[in-house]
């Protein structure tokens, strides 16, 4: 699926996703990946959800969102207290989805100016 949607220059936008691939502005990835709105990191998150690891939350804590969103492949799974214990201690709200939804719903936190941050699991190929 691809979107079109505008914003202000450098801001990192979902333009499509699917199986084995997500594409920001114009770039293509083709593993777990971590999107804000001024930046993306790779390397720092599993391809699997069953890998997911209270360490994961905690790098994303690091990077200072308000909100995450986890994008968790093709199904929806919910992570245990236990893993995302580090988002709560400083009041980083979470939200669970499939990948699909979270990158439609990034985008449109981003748009709104918040301090989004989509962790994305790769939807299976």
């Amino acid at each position: 699926m691809k979107f079109h949607l505008q914003t202000g220059d450098g801001d990192n936008i979902i333009r499509g996703y699917g199986p084995g691939q997500i594409t920001i502005n114009q770039d293509v990835y083709s593993s777990s990946i971590i999107v804000l709105p001024q930046r993306v990191v790779q390397d720092c998150l599993p391809q699997q959800y069953n890998e997911l690891t209270a360490a994961h939350f905690e790098t994303i804590a690091g990077l200072g969102p308000e909100l995450v969103i986890l994008g968790t492949g093709r199904r929806l799974h919910f992570p245990p207290a236990e893993l995302t214990i580090s988002l709560m201690r400083v009041s980083i709200g979470l939200e669970v989805m499939d990948t699909s939804a979270a990158c439609r719903t990034y985008n449109i936190l981003m748009g709104e100016g918040r301090r989004v941050a989509a962790a994305l699991l790769m939807i299976e190929g």
